[in-house]
């Protein structure tokens, strides 16, 4: 028997096995108003009558709704009330500008656009069929309870369930198209690996509209687990929902940690306790995190680090470094540096690096294609494998990440990681944030040159920073030149956006590489 792998299988498992359990509690307070605390049954019951007032408004099975918000419960809702009802969902980075956006809402061709009311000026040239405001008055028939979809979908795994576009670390975005297949299948891996059970509660610190939350929420939905919504990433609030909730399980990029850590030495400061020790696990991505960072997290709050790599492309996940018994007795800075790689291949993931450093994935999580861009799909899936675009290599079963390929720094012929240089600078007390690139060099071809955020109260000087990793990596790694910023160009999710860092020091030169 083959029956059709959906998305609609996980809130359908929640409303009937978990209809009166708390399914999301929204924001208190946003722009447009919260929906409070929802059950399971609530979801679904929004979720039907999303996908009946989309069919009244006359926007057909396969259509794109886009979607630009912060996390919100809207936002939960509309995963389902699109996906699950045979319509596509387009989750756009809301730090997007209004030309971005644009382009997204032209490019994906979504019929429907809905607005987070504190992004409404932010997107006021941006048309599509059906505009609609997020503000409790024009989305009312939206988000009201319905028994009846409308228009009945044939479930078809291999049907696009969401678009989702890249976040522009390297050039236009491109939209991802993520199948019922690809979700279903990252969804129930992810799940498996991570632990989530229905006594989890879960924090949305990660962005919903990055690919998916990561696929969490559909996790989330199936097992039962409530889903507390933060609209905004703020290091005390997050320990204060923590406590409140009993937060079990979030997910982050390293700025998030960051973040946590800053608030958590705080609270130390002025003697009061930091909540989760002991019972919260964080999922961890977007870049390899300092060893000091992980081994903070793990000594200081007593939080459980997980790691986990892939892209979008892949839905995402692809590998996941989570602590083996075997390790249990080690020292806790040997166990950073464990955790540091990218982790072992999930279930049904096969990996391997090709001759030129480029570390390839093959799984049933890639992709379908770059919606309409077959060319594009062409160039990143070649004989069965998906060309990451990552450079790395393999350290018995982990993968280890050393860099995106094109943030490889040549200097003399050498090769350098800039992710091993921010790791060294990172052991530095004074510093908060760091990014290595490589600047053009008439001697060396290219230099290293490291762009650095101090912690407040610190001080450090170009010399003492060049010194400190003198001190600890081999030299023609070392930055040859440092400035010290007030903040470092980042994405939504915490990325480093280096190409727009390097820019400058490029300017005028056809090639990013010399």
């Amino acid at each position: 028997m083959r029956v059709p792998l959906t998305v609609a299988d996980f809130i359908e498992r929640a409303e009937l096995v978990f209809p009166e359990r708390t399914g999301a509690i929204d924001e208190p307070s946003p722009p447009g108003g919260s929906l409070g605390t929802i059950t399971y049954g609530q979801i679904a019951r929004k979720a039907r009558g999303m996908a009946g007032a989309l069919d009244r408004m006359g926007v057909g099975l396969g259509e794109r709704v886009a979607i630009v918000s912060p996390n919100a419960a809207r936002f939960l809702v509309t995963f389902y009330g699109t996906s699950a009802y045979g319509r596509i969902v387009v989750p756009i980075n809301f730090r997007l500008n209004s030309e971005e956006i644009a382009y997204i809402v032209e490019h994906s061709g979504a019929s429907v656009l809905l607005i987070d009311p504190e992004i409404e000026s932010q997107v006021a040239g941006v048309t599509a069929k059906h505009r609609i405001l997020l503000d409790g008055v024009e989305d009312a028939e939206l988000f009201a309870e319905g028994d009846d979809p409308g228009e009945l979908w044939t479930p078809d795994e291999d049907a696009t369930a969401s678009i989702n576009y890249t976040s522009g670390t390297t050039a236009r975005p491109k939209g991802v198209q993520i199948t019922h297949r690809n979700a279903w299948i990252n969804t129930m891996t992810f799940g498996f690996h991570a632990g989530i059970n229905d006594r989890d509660v879960y924090l949305h610190t990660l962005p919903m509209f990055h690919c998916n939350g990561w696929g969490m929420p559909y996790a989330l939905t199936g097992m039962g687990v409530p889903q507390v919504v933060l609209r905004k990433v703020d290091g005390e609030d997050i320990l204060s929902r923590v406590e409140q909730h009993g937060v079990t399980l979030l997910n982050g990029a390293p700025a998030v940690v960051a973040a946590i850590l800053d608030a958590a030495s705080a609270r130390r400061d002025k003697g009061e306790p930091t909540p989760g020790a002991g019972t919260v696990r964080m999922i961890v991505a977007g870049a390899p995190p300092p060893t000091r960072v992980i081994e903070r997290m793990e000594t200081e709050l007593g939080w459980e680090f997980i790691q986990i790599y892939g892209l979008t492309e892949t839905s995402p996940i692809l590998t996941m470094n989570r602590a083996p018994k075997e390790w249990d007795g080690l020292e806790s800075g040997e166990r950073a540096q464990r955790l540091n790689r990218a982790g072992v291949p999930v279930i049904g993931v096969r990996m391997r690096v090709d001759s030129e450093g480029e570390v390839l994935a093959r799984a049933n999580e890639v992709f379908e294609g770059y919606w309409e861009q077959p060319e594009e799909t062409s160039k990143a899936i070649v004989d069965g494998w998906f060309h990451t675009g990552d450079g790395g290599h393999l350290d018995g079963p982990y993968i280890v990440i050393a860099d995106r390929k094109k943030d490889v720094i040549i200097s003399g012929g050498e090769n350098v990681s800039s992710i091993e240089v921010e790791d060294c600078l990172f052991q530095h007390p004074a510093v908060a944030e760091a990014c290595v690139i490589g600047v053009p060099d008439e001697k060396w071809g290219e230099t290293v040159k490291a762009l650095v955020v101090l912690r407040d109260g610190q001080t450090a000087s170009e010399a003492d920073l060049i010194e400190h990793c003198r001190s600890k990596i081999a030299h023609f790694k070392c930055p040859t030149s440092v400035e010290i910023r007030d903040a470092l160009a980042r994405t939504a999710t915490g990325k480093l956006q280096k190409f727009k860092l390097r820019q400058p020091y490029w300017e005028g030169r056809e090639k990013r590489v010399n």
